[in-house]
């Protein structure tokens, strides 16, 4: 009698799959200084410029509390247990100028011009940014080459103008000339956006009957509000901070100081009283000062976005 077959089967052993060698092995990059070396480059310049910037900030910072003394004696000092406000509130009843007062005409200028600026700037940014013929570039480079032209060139031939027309040493002067050296910014920044925004919503516009004012004024305006809020922001820096054009054009006689003319007034030619120099200086920027630091990322958004839109 035979034994039965064995109906265990051998299981043959696993094949081992080759992998197949990488096209592109990776290749190790060997470390060395060099990336080290530029970061380290980078921060020190980085670092020494803000060292520059600030420094004579916490100079006039600090020394706008303490008394002559203490400054003449250690102007990077802090004396805590002299400090005082009474220079500030000093600042404020200076007979020679009201420090509110300035603060209300400066704030006055810088809102009629951005209003005046917008409406002028504006519709004409429209028209060259829509256009794609040679007038409309040529245009364009017309008022950006008026960005190259400093502003005291402009003002000898300004006054003689003024004077003829009989508006030097007046409001309606000054607005119309700082309003004038703000449309070559505003056309080039303006345009530049505009070009942004698909035209597709100027044919839907006109297909619901609107024309081209009330197109740009209701479909195209509203998106330029981050270009806009850039605009009117370095346009208040830069009035806010102005001191030869209102010290010319307005002129002492005038009676109407801004923060910079009405500091000049109140500290004098040759003061060496820094007990005035000091507080008034720190009252004329911290307004400026604090208005940067708060709405300085409308600044980058309003740029990026018409860089990068579209």
């Amino acid at each position: 009698m035979t034994a039965p077959a064995s109906t265990d089967t051998l299981t043959p052993p696993p094949v081992r799959q080759q992998q197949a060698p990488a096209l592109h092995p990776r290749r190790t990059r060997p470390r060395n200084g060099g990336v080290l070396a530029r970061r380290t480059a980078k921060w020190t310049v980085l670092g020494a410029g803000a060292v520059v910037m600030l420094v004579p900030l916490y100079v006039l910072i600090v020394n706008a509390f303490k008394n002559q003394q203490d400054i003449l004696a250690s102007p990077f000092g802090i004396p805590w247990n002299r400090l005082t406000f009474s220079y500030l509130g000093a600042a404020f009843d200076n007979p020679n100028f009201s420090l509110v007062r300035a603060y209300g005409i400066t704030v006055l200028f810088i809102v009629l011009v951005n209003i005046l600026s917008l409406l002028i700037t504006a519709p004409v940014s429209y028209v060259i940014g829509r256009g794609r013929t040679r007038k409309h570039t040529a245009l364009l480079f017309l008022f950006v080459a008026g960005t190259f032209v400093p502003n005291q060139v402009l003002l000898i031939p300004v006054v003689y103008v003024l004077k003829t027309v009989g508006l030097m040493g007046s409001i309606p002067g000054f607005v119309l000339f700082e309003t004038c050296l703000t449309i070559p910014f505003s056309v080039f920044l303006y345009s530049a956006y505009i070009r942004t925004i698909p035209s597709d919503l100027d044919e839907a516009a006109a297909i619901d009957g609107a024309g081209p004012i009330r197109t740009f004024w209701q479909v195209v305006f509203p998106l330029m509000k981050p270009v806009v809020a850039t605009a009117v922001i370095l346009h208040s820096l830069s009035i806010w901070n102005d001191f030869v054009d209102p010290q010319i054009i307005l002129g002492p006689g005038s009676g109407m100081y801004t923060v910079t003319t009405g500091v000049y007034a109140a500290i004098g030619q040759y003061s060496t009283n820094y007990t005035v120099v000091f507080p008034n200086l720190l009252l004329a920027i911290a307004p400026a000062l604090a208005f940067f630091i708060v709405m300085q990322r409308y600044i980058v958004s309003g740029l990026t976005n018409g860089a990068t839109k579209g």
